[in-house]
């Protein structure tokens, strides 16, 4: 029997907070769990829409019961306003798997895009055309934020927590030149 691993990624965001949820098996391969938009009004308060991506997040849980929780790292912005609502969103998500009592991490967008695409600095388009090829989707999945949430989940059951992670063997070429670069600059 092949174990599996069910990975929630999160796409932090305050307007849109991208969720999706796959299982990878001993293989790597990915199936498609669920994916969805966390939505919240520009116009309401802060505390409220914070409790509107908490609630998301806590259902989407409750629902479909990750073994663990993938979430895309902060990066410094032109727009702090913009920052300041990620990283917010971020915090949430990372208390919500901590009070769910899961594992989680976090991924930098280009270490993301690596893992899925081969290539750090990918569009959007390019990320949710190589998601939907990885998860056998029939359409690419919309909008860019869920392709980003089910992307960070694959990263995080590839890099980390996959049930063959120990096995350099499973690794793409992509993601064996990123574990080496890692490993140089830890010595460094």
């Amino acid at each position: 029997m092949t174990s599996t691993l069910r990975v929630l990624g999160i796409d932090p965001g305050l307007t849109r907070c991208g969720v999706g949820v796959v299982d990878v098996d001993g293989s790597r391969r990915g199936t498609l769990v669920h994916v969805g938009v966390i939505r919240s009004s520009p116009d309401a308060e802060i505390g409220d829409r914070l409790a509107i991506v908490a609630a998301g997040i806590r259902a989407v849980i409750a629902e479909h019961r990750p073994d663990a929780v993938a979430v895309e790292r902060v990066f410094a912005q032109q727009n702090t306003h913009s920052v300041m609502g990620t990283a917010q969103a971020s915090g949430v998500a990372l208390l919500i798997a901590s009070e769910s009592g899961l594992p989680a991490a976090t991924h930098t967008p280009s270490e993301v895009k690596a893992a899925v695409t081969g290539y750090g600095a990918a569009d959007k388009r390019q990320v949710q055309t190589m998601i939907a090829r990885i998860l056998r989707l029939d359409e690419l999945p919309q909008p860019a934020d869920a392709a980003d949430a089910l992307a960070i989940a694959l990263c995080h059951a590839w890099r980390r927590g996959g049930p063959s992670a120990s096995g350099q063997g499973a690794l793409t070429p992509a993601q064996r030149a990123w574990a080496a670069a890692e490993k140089r600059v830890a010595r460094t």
